[in-house]
């Protein structure tokens, strides 16, 4: 078992290390839908690693808002994890319900995924290795560029309507 866990975690690095931008990652929707993020060149890109029973999951109002007010300018990528203290226990269906309920986010969610360990996405090495840090809890925020270049690493306690985001949309 400890082999087969080493042997995952080097190829999903491997993976992670292939990927040259973040345009050259495919990933899968909550709805089980394929989404190329190729087709995201040219705007800056938030992601976020979610969770809906943590203590920062009012900031799913926040990042609705910067979706409402900034969707010109950057998509929002919302992706639910349960790495954090067991705060996203839920299936994809729950996470999507829960959502659409309680905060009507309309941005784009992914299925839940891995975003630290052996196991992590290689799209959260990716970004872990660009911008010198992985998540240390849930909400932890990328920013990624307009021209895909520059990736900036925000933690949990940044709002997602806070200038030091909004002014680098």
């Amino acid at each position: 078992m400890k082999y087969t866990l080493v042997l995952i975690a080097i190829l999903i690095s491997q993976q992670a290390m292939s990927q040259s931008s973040l345009y050259d990652f495919s990933m899968t929707t909550i709805d089980g839908q394929e989404f190329d993020l190729g087709q995201l060149k040219g705007k800056s890109v938030l992601l976020v690693n979610v969770a809906s029973e943590c203590g920062y999951t009012p900031q799913y109002e926040d990042l609705q808002q910067l979706n409402v007010d900034f969707g010109s300018k950057v998509t929002i990528l919302g992706f639910p994890a349960n790495n954090f203290g067991g705060q996203e226990p839920g299936s994809n269906e729950d996470i999507a319900l829960f959502c659409k309920k309680n905060y009507g986010v309309d941005f784009q969610m992914f299925e839940k995924i891995d975003v630290v360990g052996a196991r992590a996405h290689p799209l959260y090495q990716w970004l872990a290795d660009r911008a010198g840090t992985a998540p240390s809890w849930n909400f932890c925020k990328y920013l990624v560029s307009a021209d895909g270049e520059e990736v900036r690493f925000f933690p949990s306690s940044v709002n997602p309507m806070e200038e030091t985001i909004t002014d680098r949309l």
